[in-house]
C-alpha cells in the first residue's frame, strides 16, 4: 500500500533520542560530511574525532551518535530509501570493527608478537557478520551477531625480547575480549554496537573464537538445521584487509556445503516450523501481562521475521541445486525466488513492499529512544509522529496500512508452512509422539488399503529400509500413507499408481528429504502419483533422478513448453553464481548441466503423460533441449580449453538421425558430426581436443548421471575417420569429389541432417552442401536397388515373430515409410525443391503427394499411418513394452505403408 508523499519533518523537535544527541554532541555533528554516511565519510569523521583529542574508544562511540543523528534527520524527512539507511549502518559496523581490530592487533602484537602459522605466515582472524550485518541490512538500533574465526593454529613470535609467546587460540581469545571492550562496553558515550556471540559453535558455552578446522568439524558433526539459516547470511565483515586480499574466501568453502545441500532439502520445513513456533511462544511469554508488546513488527504474526523465514526457506531448500538463489539481502532474495518460479511475482512484490514498510516502521520506533525494540509505542503522540514521518495524514491511516501489510505476510507464511490441511486422517504435527507408537501406527494404517496395494505395503513391515527409519521419518511415512489411502478412497489416484509409488520410494527412504517434500507439498505428491500411474518409464527415470519431482510444484507446468533461451539464460546465471563463490570447477558445471537437463526432460515427460503434448510436440521439445544442451556445453568447454587460440571456435555441430530430424525420444542418442573452418596450423589438434572435451562432458557419468550418449559414426569414413573434419574435406566427401567419397546410405542420412550450432558462416555453407548432395542427379534404378538392399539388411537385423507386427521394423512399418521418403527426396529434389526442407517424414509425405509424386490421398494416408505408429511406439516405450503388437492391430495403418512402399520402391 503506497503512502502519501512525506513532507520535511524537523525530527529533532520531537524524537527524544535526537534531542539528546543535539544537546550532547552538537559541536561534533559537522565533522560528519553532509549527505548519506558512506565508508569514506565515516572514516573521515573518525579521523576528525581523533584529531579533536578523543581516544579510539570515545571516537568510535561518538561516530555512532553522529551517524544515527544524520540517518534520523534524512530518513524521517523522506530523503532516504530503506537500502540507504541499512547500508549506512552496515558501513558503520564494518568501519568501526576494522578500526577496533587494527588497534587490538597492534596492542597484542606488542605484548606477544604476531600470531604465526606453521609455514611462517601470519595467522589471520576473520570477523564474521551474521544475520542483518551479513546481509547489509542493519537497523538503526541493531545489535551485531558476530562469530570470530581464525585460519590456522600456531603460536605467536613473542615480544621484542622474544618472550610472552602464546598459542594462536589464546592470542585471538584475548583479541575478542579487547574487541568487545572497544565496541560493546557502555561508557559515558554509550556503546558502538551491542555485540552478540551466541551464534558461535556451541553457543554461549563454546569458545569465543574457533579455528577454521574446528568450525568445519562442528558444522559437519553437530550443526543444526536452524544454524543453516543463520550461516546463510554470513559474511566476513572485518578486517578489511582480509576481504580485499581474498583470504576470507576460505570460509565460504566450509559454510556453503553446510547451508546448501546437494539435494532438494524439504526436511528444513519442519525445523523452521518448530523454530518459528519457539519464537512466537517466546514473544507470547514476553507479552503476557503486557498487551502492548503484542504489537511487535518483527516477531508478531505477519512481522519482519516471517518475511525473512519465507524467503530463506525457499533459498535453503533449493539453493544447493540452484546457486542463483544464493544471496543475502531479503529484497534481492525475494526477486530471485520469483524469477526462479518459486513464488508468483505479485507475491514477491507484495512481500517486498511489506518488508520495506515494516522496516521503516521499525526504524521510527528506534529513532524515538535508541532502544533495541520492535514494539509499537503506546503513546498517542509517538504514534502520530511516526505516522507523520511515514507520510500519513493520521494515526488511523498508518495503523490500517500496517495491518494490511502484516495480513499479507501472515497469509503467505501460513500458506508456505501449513501442512496436512487436506488430510482428514493425518495425525500429529511433526511425526513425534514420544511414546514409541510409530511402528504400530504404520501397521494400523495398512488396514486402510485393500488387495494388491495392502499386500505390497505389508512387505514394509520387514523391510530393513523402513525399520531403519528415524522416529520422525517413520511418522512422516505413516502420515503420507494416510493421505494416500484417503485419495485412493476418493478415486483421485489409482491402485497402479500406489503400487509403483511403493516400488519407487522404498529404495529412496534413506533420503528422508523426499518424504518431507511429498508431505509438505501435497500437490506435488498427487501429480507424482498420477504420473506414476500413467506409465512405467517415469518411475525408472525418477529413481535415477529423484530430485526432479520438485518440478511438479510449478503452477504453470502444464501451461508452458520448453523455452531454449530461458533455459540457457538460467544456466548462465547459475554458472555466474558459482563463479562468485569459486565453485565453478568442471565437475560442478557438469552436474549443473545434468540437473537442468534432467529437470527439463522431466517437465516434458509430465506434460506428455498428462496428454498436454502430442508425440510430435514431445519430439520437438526434446530436440530443442538437446540443441540447447549442446550449445551451452560447447560454450563452456571452449572457455575452459587450455590451448584455445581464438575467442570463438570456428566449428559447427551437424545433427543426423533423430536429432537432425527433430524426432528425439526419451533417452535417445545424439548422432552428430563435427566440422571446422580454421586455417591455423594447430587447428586440427586444438579442435580434436575440444571435441573430446565436449563428448566427455556429455557422456561421463557424474554423481548426477549423464546427459546423452554421443554417436559420431556418421562422420566421413565412420569410426576410422578423424573425430573432427575440416569443412572443405567434409564437403568434398559428401559431394563425391576425390577418391574418398560417401556411400548412398550416407546420402540417405544427409536427408535428415541439419546445422545444430556453431560458427555462423558454416550454417549457410552446410545448407548449400546438403542441398547439393540431395539434389544431385541420380540413376533411379541403381538408387532404388541400393536402398532396397539396405532396407533388407535392416529387416534381417530385427526379426519379428510371425504373429506379431513391429510398428518400426515389420513390412509396412515406420522404416518402410522413412526409406521411401529418403528415396523420393534423393531422386526428385532437383525437380521439386520443396522436398529439400528437413521438415520430417509426415510433412514430406504430404509434400510428395502435392508434387504429384504420390497418388491423390496416398501421401496423407501414409502420413496419418506413420503418425499413429509413432504414437504407438512412443507409448510402448513409456510403458517399457515391446513395439510389436498382434497382427490384428494397426491393419489400416500397415496397409497404407505397404501400399506406399510398393508404389515407390516396387
Amino acid at each position: 500500500m503506497d503512502a502519501p508523499q512525506a513532507g520535511r519533518i524537523d525530527v529533532h523537535l520531537y524524537a527524544r533520542f535526537v534531542q539528546r544527541l543535539h544537546r550532547r554532541y552538537g559541536d561534533f555533528l559537522p565533522l560528519l560530511a553532509p549527505g548519506v554516511p558512506s565508508r569514506e565519510t565515516l572514516q573521515g569523521a573518525f579521523q576528525a574525532l581523533t584529531a579533536a583529542h578523543l581516544d579510539t574508544s570515545a571516537a568510535l562511540r561518538v561516530l555512532r551518535q553522529l551517524t544515527l543523528e544524520r540517518l534520523a534527520q534524512l530518513d524521517c524527512a523522506g530523503r532516504l530509501s530503506l537500502d540507504q539507511v541499512t547500508r549506512s549502518m552496515t558501513w558503520l559496523a564494518e568501519v568501526t570493527l576494522d578500526i577496533a581490530w587494527q588497534q587490538v592487533s597492534a596492542d597484542l602484537d606488542a605484548l606477544h608478537g604476531g600470531p604465526t602459522k606453521a609455514n611462517g605466515q601470519r595467522a589471520e582472524m576473520w570477523i564474521v557478520g551474521m544475520g542483518k550485518l551479513g546481509a547489509r541490512e542493519l537497523n538503526v538500533s541493531s545489535d551485531i551477531d558476530l562469530i570470530y574465526v581464525y585460519d590456522e593454529d600456531g603460536e605467536t613470535l613473542g615480544n621484542s625480547e622474544g618472550r610472552n609467546k602464546v598459542s594462536c587460540q589464546e592470542y585471538f581469545t584475548r583479541a575478542v575480549k579487547r574487541m568487545y571492550a572497544l565496541i560493546g562496553d557502555t561508557t559515558e558515550h554509550g556503546f558502538v554496537f551491542r555485540v552478540d556471540l551466541a551464534l558461535r559453535p556451541n553457543g554461549n558455552s563454546g569458545p569465543s573464537v574457533v579455528s577454521l578446522d574446528a568450525l568445519e568439524e562442528y558444522l559437519l558433526v553437530q550443526g543444526r538445521e536452524w544454524e543453516r539459516f543463520a550461516w546463510m547470511k554470513s559474511r566476513v565483515v572485518a578486517p578489511r584487509s582480509a576481504v580485499l586480499n581474498g583470504s576470507a574466501q576460505a570460509l565460504r568453502g566450509v559454510v556453503l556445503p553446510f547451508v546448501f545441500r546437494r539435494y532438494l532439502d524439504y526436511n528444513v520445513f519442519e525445523s523452521l516450523r518448530t523454530l518459528h513456533q519457539q519464537i512466537r511462544d517466546h514473544a507470547a511469554k514476553r507479552s503476557a501481562g503486557h498487551p502492548e508488546r503484542a504489537n511487535d513488527v518483527k516477531l508478531s504474526r505477519g512481522g519482519i521475521r516471517e518475511i525473512e523465514f519465507t524467503v530463506q526457506l525457499l533459498q535453503v531448500v533449493r539453493g544447493g541445486q540452484f546457486p542463483e538463489l544464493r544471496t543475502r539481502p531479503t529484497m534481492d532474495a525475494l526477486q530471485r525466488v520469483a524469477k526462479a518460479g518459486l513464488m508468483p511475482q505479485a507475491t514477491a512484490d507484495a512481500l517486498g513492499a511489506a518488508y520495506v514498510f515494516l522496516r521503516q516502521v521499525e526504524h521510527r520506533i528506534q529513532y524515538l529512544d535508541d532502544q533495541q525494540t520492535h514494539v509499537l509505542p503506546t503513546r498517542d503522540d509517538d504514534l502520530a509522529w511516526m505516522a507523520q514521518t511515514l507520510g500519513f495524514v493520521g494515526t488511523c491511516d498508518f495503523l490500517s496500512a500496517l495491518d494490511a501489510h502484516r495480513e499479507v505476510v501472515a497469509q503467505e507464511f501460513d500458506t508456505l508452512l501449513g501442512s496436512d490441511r487436506d488430510c482428514k486422517t493425518c495425525n500429529g504435527k511433526n511425526g513425534k509422539n514420544g511414546n514409541g507408537r510409530e511402528h504400530a501406527e504404520l501397521e494400523s494404517v495398512l488396514g486402510e488399503f485393500k488387495g494388491p496395494v495392502r499386500e505390497r505395503l505389508a512387505q514394509w513391515g520387514d523391510s530393513p529400509r523402513v525399520l531403519a527409519l528415524r522416529e520422525d521419518a517413520r511418522g512422516r511415512l505413516t502420515r503420507l500413507l494416510q493421505r494416500t489411502a484417503q485419495w485412493l478412497t476418493e478415486g483421485r489416484i489409482t491402485e497402479v499408481a500406489v503400487l509403483r509409488m511403493a516400488d519407487w520410494i522404498e529404495p529412496l527412504l534413506r533420503r528422508e528429504s523426499y518424504l518431507a517434500l511429498m508431505l509438505e507439498r501435497p500437490s506435488v505428491y498427487e501429480r507424482l502419483l498420477r504420473l506414476l500411474g500413467a506409465a512405467k518409464w517415469p518411475a525408472r527415470y525418477l529413481l535415477q533422478h529423484p530430485g526432479v519431482i520438485d518440478e511438479l510444484a510449478g503452477g504453470n507446468l502444464f501451461q508452458t513448453r520448453f523455452d531454449a533461451a530461458e533455459f540457457e539464460a538460467e544456466l548462465q546465471a547459475r554458472r555466474l553464481a558459482l563463479q562468485r563463490t569459486g565453485e565453478d570447477d568442471e565437475e560442478s558445471l557438469m552436474n549443473l548441466l545434468r540437473r537442468a537437463h534432467h529437470a527439463e526432460q522431466f517437465r516434458t515427460l509430465a506434460r506428455d503423460v498428462e496428454g498436454v503434448l502430442t508425440v510430435e510436440q514431445v519430439a520437438d521439445d526434446l530436440s530443442a533441449l538437446a540443441d540447447a544442451v549442446l550449445r551451452v556445453t560447447s560454450r563452456w568447454c571452449w572457455s575452459r580449453l587450455k590451448n584455445r587460440h581464438r575467442e570463438e571456435p570456428a566449428i559447427a555441430i551437424i545433427g543426423y538421425g533423430k536429432l537432425g530430424g527433430k524426432e528425439l525420444g526419451y533417452g535417445s542418442d545424439l548422432d552428430i558430426v563435427f566440422v571446422y573452418d580454421d586455417e591455423d596450423e594447430r587447428a586440427q589438434e586444438i579442435y580434436a581436443a575440444y571435441v573430446r572435451k565436449i563428448i566427455n562432458w556429455m557422456t561421463v557419468k557424474t554423481a548426477d548421471g549423464d546427459l546423452y550418449e554421443i554417436d559420431t559414426a556418421l562422420r566421413p569414413n565412420g569410426n576410422s575417420g578423424l573425430l573432427v573434419t575440416r569443412f572443405e574435406a567434409y564437403a568434398d566427401y559428401q559431394q563425391q569429389r576425390g577418391s574418398n567419397t560417401a556411400w548412398t546410405w550416407e546420402h540417405q542420412a544427409m536427408t535428415r541432417a541439419r546445422f545444430v550450432m556453431g560458427w555462423p558462416s558454416l550454417a549457410a555453407r552446410f545448407d548449400a552442401v546438403r542441398h547439393a548432395v540431395i539434389s544431385a542427379p541420380r540413376d533411379a534404378v541403381s538408387l532404388k536397388a541400393e536402398i532396397v538392399a539396405m532396407r533388407e539388411r535392416v529387416r534381417q537385423g530385427h526379426p519379428v515373430k510371425p504373429d506379431r507386427f513391429d510398428v518400426k521394423h515389420s513390412p509396412g512399418g515406420m522404416v518402410d515409410a522413412e526409406f521411401a521418403v529418403q528415396y523420393l527426396v534423393l531422386l526428385h529434389t532437383a525437380a521439386h525443391p520443396e522436398l529439400a526442407d528437413n521438415v520430417g517424414n509426415i510433412a514430406l509425405l504430404q509434400r510428395a503427394e502435392k508434387a504429384g509424386l504420390l497418388p491423390a490421398g496416398m501421401g496423407e494416408s501414409s502420413a496419418n499411418a506413420y503418425r499413429e505408429m509413432r504414437r504407438i511406439q512412443h507409448h510402448a516405450r513409456l510403458n517399457e513394452e515391446p513395439t510389436d503388437v498382434p497382427t490384428c492391430q494397426c491393419v489400416e495403418e500397415r496397409n497404407a505403408l505397404v501400399m506406399l512402399w510398393q508404389r515407390v520402391m516396387g
